[in-house]
């Protein structure tokens, strides 16, 4: 079975457990930086990437994973997949573990990080591809669309809000990095799609 398909199920099944089952499981699994400091409580950096804060969190989340993570991972392979999936969601997770570390107030849940990751693992891979966003009737290639996804979620940052936009920078470059760093030829076939190899 695809390790996309696994963790898409494992999201699924924690998310609705802890919102509609068990709150103790939403309580536990979170990750507050202030109790992952004090009470070395560093499961919370993978466990909160299970859990999300509602069904559209959640379903937005999967929706994403489905669609490049089963591409990602038939290009980079199982193992590079769910190594990469499960050090997005620690590396995801650090911008907010510094930041907050004293904030005793400060939560967060999902698996943005993570998916973040994959898309831009995907748009590594295949820049040129056509990435399609609700009401816009053409495609945009996948390049551009993370560029524009970035520089977004640089300036969404400055503002207070509920979504953890450095969670999808840091997961958005870890994307990226790990490719480079893990995954043999990577840069090679990149430059190959602008023919400049």
């Amino acid at each position: 079975m695809s390790v996309t398909l696994i963790l898409i199920a494992a999201n699924v099944v924690v998310s609705l457990v802890a919102l509609y089952a068990l709150p103790q499981v939403f309580e536990k699994g979170m990750m507050m930086p202030y109790r992952v400091i004090r009470e070395n409580t560093w499961y919370e950096l993978i466990s909160s990437g299970f859990i999300h804060a509602g069904i559209g969190h959640l379903f937005l989340n999967m929706f994403v994973l489905f669609f490049f993570g089963l591409v990602l991972e038939r290009s980079i392979g199982r193992e590079h997949f769910i190594a990469l999936y499960l050090s997005a969601l620690v590396i995801s997770s650090l911008p907010s573990l510094f930041q907050h570390k004293d904030n005793p107030e400060f939560a967060t849940v999902g698996a943005s990080g993570a998916v973040e990751s994959v898309l831009f693992g995907f748009i590594l891979l295949f820049p040129l591809d056509p990435i399609y966003i609700m009401f816009i009737p053409f495609g945009i290639p996948a390049i551009i669309f993370g560029a524009l996804f970035l520089v977004y979620s640089v300036f969404a940052s400055k503002r207070e809000g509920r979504i953890n936009h450095e969670a999808h920078i840091a997961g958005a470059v870890w994307g990226f990095v790990y490719l480079i760093i893990f995954v043999p030829n990577t840069v090679d076939h990149f430059l190959s799609v602008f023919g400049l190899l």
